[in-house]
């Protein structure tokens, strides 16, 4: 799908009359964040003074290694606490409120590393992410009749989505069995067996084979067609560009840049961030999609991880 194609979406016009700055207010916003700040020591991490989600749109929130992208995650969905600030989501509010029942309220997440529990089944791991399961209660449990007809429920939704995200010939096979990329389908799948009006994908194309990023792409766009809300951090540009109704940018814990993909991938400061060298080349140009840019990348971000690794051992000295 071409990015027109996809900005002519109904929730790519919601964002017609919104403003392109950063802490822009939305027409309606699901997710509503005020003055949310973490530090670790000396070093803050979030300093997010308003954010606003669009409800039943696809938003990227982009960055640098660093910027506190995953970290807002964790503070958003109950996985860590911030030193201050306030959110709500669906007009409710979610600070301080601990994952489980973030989960529950309707938000949800997946993870960069996926948290697929190997020694288990395919469908043993769908079955793990549905709510109101009364077989987890020990008295009940010990009495089938009480959770059979419930366990049955779960198990025809999971199959349904196993199904839907082409997972179902894999049911009965371990979770370690997987590709990489077959684990973010199942995460992705297995979050959705919450019924959640929406979800946050944290850099859900790391470690995915060629093969299977159009796959993720889809399903994430059926998911949005479908009424959802989506928020994923990502640093595949060309992704962001393709597929997202609206992009957020964030460096050093702050948002800093707001608007349409082709309006944010030509920010020089933007550019600049990411590419480095490279800032003659656009963030969603499809020669990124090379092999030789990409090996290219690669070795650079080798290098700079090892010249990191380098400065943490000569200061522990």
């Amino acid at each position: 799908m071409s990015a027109d194609a996809t900005h002519q979406s109904p929730a790519a016009a919601a964002f017609a009359d919104v403003e392109h700055k950063p802490g822009a207010k939305k027409p309606d916003p699901i997710l509503v964040a005020d003055g949310v700040h973490r530090a670790f020591g000396g070093m803050v991490a979030v300093d997010v003074e308003h954010l606003e989600i669009q409800r039943g749109a696809i938003t990227a929130l982009i960055g640098p290694n660093g910027a506190g992208k995953t970290t807002l995650f964790n503070l958003l969905t109950g996985f860590d606490k911030p030193d201050k600030g306030s959110w709500s989501f669906d007009g409710k509010s979610l600070a301080g409120v601990p994952a489980g029942k973030v989960a529950r309220a309707g938000m949800v997440r997946t993870f960069q590393l996926t948290k697929a529990l190997s020694r288990m089944t395919v469908l043993d791991n769908m079955r793990l992410g549905a709510p109101r399961q009364p077989g987890e209660n020990l008295l009940t449990a010990l009495v089938p009749p009480l959770w059979r007809r419930r366990e049955a429920e779960i198990t025809e939704m999971a199959d349904a989505l196993l199904a839907r995200f082409k997972l179902d010939a894999k049911r009965q096979d371990f979770a370690g069995s997987l590709s990489g990329g077959q684990r973010k389908l199942l995460e992705m799948a297995r979050a959705l067996m919450n019924g959640p009006q929406m979800i946050m994908l944290d850099e859900p194309m790391a470690g995915v084979n060629p093969a299977l990023t159009q796959s993720l792409l889809g399903h994430i766009q059926a998911l949005r067609d479908d009424g959802m809300t989506v928020l994923f951090v990502e640093h595949d540009m060309h992704m962001v560009r393709h597929i997202s109704d609206w992009v957020i940018v964030m460096a050093e814990g702050r948002i800093v840049a707001e608007g349409p993909p082709g309006e944010v991938m030509s920010d020089q400061a933007v550019i600049d961030a990411y590419l480095g060298a490279h800032h003659d080349t656009d963030l969603g140009d499809d020669s990124l999609l090379s092999d030789e840019v990409a090996d290219q990348l690669e070795r650079e971000a080798e290098q700079e991880q090892a010249e990191r690794e380098a400065e943490n051992e000569e200061g522990g000295r």
